[in-house]
C-alpha cells in the first residue's frame, strides 16, 4: 500500500489459490506468504507481476538490489480490500465439472497444512470417497512436515491405504502446490513417474503433446515406448517451479512435471501454474479412464528403472553455486580427457542445471545446488540395475569428497 498498490487480501490460501486469484480478480501481481514445503521458520514470499509466472533468481536479485540500496519511494494512492469467501470461488472453479464415473476411495493426506482446508472438500465434491488424514490445520505440524517427498509422510499414507483398502493416497505439501501418490498396494510412486503416466494419459487425448520436465526427472520421458508411439515431445529444463512455468509458456507445452511433485497444466487442463489439487484430479481422471486397472497396475505398466530418493550434501548458501560451478568444470575436463565415470565413459554431460552425467548404458546421476536450502542435491537412476544405480551414487560421493565446502551425505527427506 505504501508503494501505491491496490491490495486485495484473499485470506487463508494455498499458493495455487493465489495464482487463481490473479485470473479470477484480473490482478496481474501476487504476493503469497508461505514456507512452501520447508520447515517452520523458513517462511518467505512468493511473488510475481506477470501471471501465471513466479519471480525467479533474476527478478529476486533485482528486488534485493532495490531494497538494499534503498532505490524506492513511497507512493500515494494505495488501497486495501478484503475479498470475502474467496476460497469458495476456488473450490467452485475446480468442482464445476462432471464427477468421476469410477468409484474411487482416496486417502487425502495434508500433514496438518493448509491443503486440509481445500483438498478434501474439492475431491468429495467430485465424487471421491475421501479418507481424511491429518487434515486439521495445525502450524506446529504434530505428525511430520507436510511434504509429499517426505519418507515419513509417504509411509504414513501407505499404512492408511492398507488399513482402509483405499484405491490411492494423495498427499499435499503445506501450500498445496505439490501432490504425492501412493498406490493401492501401499507403494509410493515418485512424482516424475506419476508424470510419465499422466503424460501417457494426456498424449492419448492430445496428439504430439509437448511436455517440460526438470533435470531431476526420470529418463523415461524420452525412452518410454508408449510416449514414443503417441508422438510426445519432452524438453528437460532447470529445476525450480519458476523456471518450469516459464519454459512451459515459452514452448506452449500442455503440461510440465518436477520430481519434487510440482505439476503444471496448461489449457485445456489448467492455467499454466502448479496446483497439487489439479494434479490429484488429473490422476483420478487417469484412473477413471482406465477402469480395468488399479493404480498399482498403472505403476507396473512403466518400464522398470532403479532410482532412489534424492540425497543431500550440506553446502552453505554462500558457497553452493561456486562449488557447483567447480564440479561442472571438473566433469567437463574429465569428459574431454575421455575419463570414465562410474565405470563407463560419459555418453552425455548436460550442464544446464548443475551436472547430469549419463553413462553408456543410460545410467545417470545429477548434482545441483538446491534452489532454496543450503545443500547440494544428488539424484540417480539406472534403466539397468540397482548395482549400476549404486555405482553411480558411489562415484558421485567420491567426487564430492574432493571439495572441502561439502558436508556429509544424508537423505534429502
Amino acid at each position: 500500500m505504501a508503494a501505491g498498490a491496490q491490495v486485495k487480501d484473499i485470506g487463508l490460501a494455498l499458493s495455487p489459490v493465489s495464482y487463481f486469484a490473479q485470473f479470477e480478480l484480473d490482478v496481474p501481481s501476487v504476493a503469497m506468504v508461505t514456507a512452501s514445503h520447508n520447515d517452520n521458520g523458513w517462511t518467505g514470499v512468493k511473488m510475481d507481476a506477470n501471471r501465471p509466472m513466479t519471480f525467479g533468481p533474476d527478478e529476486m536479485s533485482r528486488l534485493k538490489e532495490i531494497v538494499l540500496n534503498g532505490n524506492w519511494k513511497p507512493q500515494s494512492g494505495g488501497s486495501y480490500s478484503f475479498i470475502d469467501r474467496f476460497a469458495e470461488r476456488y473450490i467452485a472453479d475446480l468442482t464445476n465439472r462432471p464427477k468421476f464415473k469410477r468409484k474411487i476411495k482416496a486417502v487425502v493426506a495434508c500433514g496438518n497444512g493448509t491443503a486440509g482446508a481445500f483438498a478434501p472438500r474439492i475431491l468429495e465434491g467430485l465424487g471421491i470417497d475421501v479418507v481424511p488424514m491429518d487434515t486439521e490445520l495445525d502450524h506446529n505440524f504434530p505428525n511430520y512436515n507436510p511434504d509429499p517427498e517426505n519418507i515419513e509422510m509417504l509411509r504414513a499414507m501407505a499404512e492408511r491405504v492398507r488399513e482402509t483398502g483405499a484405491d490411492i493416497a494423495l498427499g499435499f505439501d503445506g501450500d498445496g502446490d505439490r501432490c504425492g501418490v501412493v498406490d493401492n498396494e501401499g507403494a509410493a510412486i515418485f512424482a516424475d513417474k506419476v508424470g510419465v503416466l499422466l503424460a501417457r494419459d494426456i498424449s492419448s487425448k492430445h496428439e504430439n503433446s509437448q511436455f517440460v520436465v526438470d533435470m531431476k526427472s526420470t529418463g523415461l520421458f524420452l525412452t518410454d515406448p508408449v510416449l514414443q508411439k503417441l508422438g510426445a515431445n519432452t524438453d528437460y529444463f532447470k529445476s525450480g517451479h519458476s523456471y518450469i512455468k516459464q519454459r512451459i509458456a515459452d514452448l506452449g507445452a500442455i503440461a510440465g512435471f518436477e520430481k519434487s511433485g510440482h505439476m503444471f497444466f496448461n489449457s485445456p487442463i489448467g492455467r499454466g501454474y502448479d496446483d497439487g489439487i489439479v494434479a490429484a484430479i488429473a490422476v483420478c481422471d487417469m484412473l477413471d479412464r482406465n477402469q480395468d486397472m488399479t493404480m498399482a497396475d498403472l505403476r507396473r505398466s512403466l518400464p522398470v528403472t532403479y532410482d532412489a530418493p534424492p540425497y543431500a550434501f550440506y553446502c552453505s548458501d554462500e558457497m553452493k553455486y561456486n562449488v557447483e560451478k567447480k564440479i561442472v568444470s571438473d566433469l567437463q575436463f574429465m569428459r574431454k580427457k575421455g575419463e570414465s565415470f562410474a565405470g563407463q565413459k560419459m555418453r552425455d554431460l548436460v550442464t544446464l542445471n548443475g551436472a547430469r552425467i549419463t553413462g553408456e548404458d543410460g545410467t545417470w546421476g545429477l548434482i545441483r545446488a538446491s534452489s532454496n536450502e543450503p545443500k547440494l542435491v544428488v539424484v540417480v537412476e539406472s534403466p539397468v540395475s540397482e548395482v549400476r544405480r549404486n555405482e553411480m551414487l558411489s562415484s558421485i560421493e567420491d567426487l564430492l569428497q574432493r571439495y572441502r565446502d561439502i558436508g556429509p551425505r544424508k537423505s534429502s527427506h
